[in-house]
């Protein structure tokens, strides 16, 4: 197809290149204007750039090529590299919530020398600067690189004129494009989060994690499994969002191998190149975050936070990351995670910090790109759209978590609490002073398979083999593991069954199950159960037919006595 302008998308690592997805939004649907993209070669963090290019079928061109080519526009959300001898107007962008990061020893961290492609160490300096508003990044031989320098709030106008008074022609305030995106998305709350597994119940943690040692993962990596494991399995879950730098620096699988603990637990941790974080920050209740762009995100959207890590020594002095990091308290080693949540606060001001221009970036921005190509604007507007629905998290693993089940019973009433086996330590002040457990027959771990009070089997299983094979069960739901709701049974030693109905979760009826008994009380008139946020009233029904086979006999009769006199009859 002809196209009457050509313009040259630049990459620079997977992080700048979903920024630049985003700005590149004001061509849609115009088949005058042609987009291409390359690549600079100057950051460290090239790993993942093929397999974007590819995934998104983007027209790619090496970084020499393009430097031979004309384009009648150049766009760029970073700053690395030999921009200026591009052959093309440029608009710079920022590619994440403003101009946050302070400028490090050498020029930006984690950009490749040009000349000797060493990779440059991450540094704070001593500079007051932005990374994107000081004539390091600005200026070549003393002239403005860039045609246009966009920003996305009137406050950057007063740094830049500080830092860089040189490139104040050149700016343009157009808001920030990811906020618009993040509003528009807003009423699709629902939507994100049945896709992420969360139930209506349930509360979404956000865990952000931005890149370098000075991060949530680089400096506080446990507090991820202490997440998973303080925070009520039924009441919780928890979404990790990891930057793209440091996804790739490492590799996806390394990331994953260091938290397949929290993983197995439920954590949910999504790829970093899509766009399932913004759907997170929709989706989620509160967020625990570092000096990364997600955290004022967040924060913008109106989310309760607390700070796992803060690297004050690279944020720029008056930036809004400064403003938020001055704000938002530390995460506490030793209070419960749980009262942290319930205490943290929301920062009404957040958003007016990100941007000046609360959706109307993309009208701007495409207003100023046509005026450099030189053609007039499309007909139509171009508005922010709803980041779309991700693919629906699906269950990693046929294997039921281990947990260690806290009951209460007050009348009729059970209330139970419910936090992954694997993930306590030795000082579990969370765990209530009477736990049970309650693992998968299949746990490959004999140590809690050996301590299971409930094991949960397929729902054909012979009850008297998973009896016989651990003497210490009490219990055997035949059915569902822990999150799922469907029909089950439940089996006790000694031969009597219960029924589950098909709207209530056969595991966490057990454990209700046992509770009773264990109180000496009868389980047939029904009884409400409270779990996770939930409230429910649960009757288990009365199959008929002989007991289980096999199921009874000395072993059952001796085991009667822990669930109190009627566990057996």
């Amino acid at each position: 197809m002809p196209a009457e302008r050509t313009v040259l998308g630049v990459i620079h690592n997977v992080t700048s290149a979903t920024r630049l997805l985003d700005v590149l939004a004001v061509f849609e649907g115009d088949p005058r204007v042609r987009v291409v993209f390359t690549c600079t070669g100057s950051s460290v963090f090239e790993d993942g750039i093929p397999e974007f290019v590819s995934a998104h079928g983007l027209f790619f061109l090496p970084w020499q090529s393009a430097l031979r080519e004309e384009f009648d526009l150049a766009v760029s959300t970073s700053r690395g590299g030999n921009l200026e001898d591009i052959s093309a107007p440029l608009i710079g962008t920022p590619h994440g919530a403003g101009y946050n990061k302070k400028l490090s020893g050498n020029p930006e961290s984690g950009i490749r020398n040009p000349e000797s492609g060493a990779g440059v160490e991450v540094g704070a300096g001593t500079g007051t600067g932005a990374f994107g508003l000081s004539p390091e990044w600005l200026l070549h031989d003393g002239e403005v690189v860039p045609s246009a320098i966009v920003l996305s709030h009137d406050e950057q106008r007063s740094r830049l004129a500080r830092d860089c008074p040189e490139a104040l022609p050149y700016a343009h305030v157009v808001g920030d494009p990811c906020a618009d995106q993040l509003d528009a998305s807003a009423p699709f709350r629902t939507d994100y989060r049945a896709a992420l597994g969360i139930r209506p119940e349930q509360k979404l943690l956000l865990i952000t994690s931005t890149w370098s040692e000075h991060s949530v993962l680089g400096s506080a990596i446990d507090f991820v499994e202490r997440a998973l494991a303080e925070l009520p399995y039924d009441e919780f879950r928890v979404v990790a969002a990891v930057h793209p730098n440091a996804w790739y620096a490492h590799g996806g699988f390394q990331i994953r191998q260091w938290l397949e603990r929290a993983r197995r637990a439920g954590l949910i941790l999504p790829q970093p190149a899509g766009e399932t974080w913004k759907a997170a920050i929709c989706a989620a209740d509160a967020f625990v975050g570092d000096h990364g762009s997600l955290s004022l995100y967040a924060a913008a959207r109106g989310l309760p936070g607390l700070l796992a890590a803060f690297d004050e020594g690279t944020v720029a002095p008056g930036s809004p990351m400064a403003w938020l990091g001055g704000r938002l308290p530390r995460v506490d080693p030793v209070r419960p995670l749980a009262e942290q949540l319930a205490r943290a606060v929301a920062l009404p001001g957040a958003a007016a910090r990100i941007t000046s221009r609360p959706g109307r970036a993309l009208t701007l921005l495409r207003a100023l790109c046509y005026r450099h190509l030189n053609l007039p604007e499309p007909d139509y507007p171009v508005l922010p759209r709803p980041v779309a629905v991700p693919e629906p998290v699906a269950a990693r693993s046929p294997l039921s978590p281990a947990l260690y089940v806290d009951t209460r019973v007050r009348g009729r009433e059970v209330r139970v609490s419910r936090h992954p086996a694997e993930l306590q330590g030795r000082a579990a002040a969370h765990l209530g002073a009477d736990v049970h457990v309650l693992a998968d027959a299949a746990e490959p771990d004999p140590r809690l398979r050996g301590l299971a009070d409930v094991l949960v089997a397929r729902p054909d299983a012979d009850p008297a083999e998973v009896f016989a094979r651990n003497p210490d069960c009490a219990l055997v739901v035949l059915g569902a593991g822990p999150g799922a709701r469907r029909a089950g049974r439940l089996v006790l030693r000694g031969g009597r069954q219960f029924g589950v109905p098909a709207d209530a979760e056969p595991a966490l009826a057990a454990s209700a199950l046992l509770a009773l008994l264990g109180e000496g009380l009868d389980p047939e008139g029904g009884f409400t159960l409270r779990a996770g946020g939930a409230t429910s009233t649960l009757r288990l029904t009365l199959p008929g037919g002989p007991r289980a086979p096999g199921a009874g006999g000395a072993a059952g009769q001796a085991d009667a006595g822990l669930l109190g006199p009627d566990a057996a009859q």
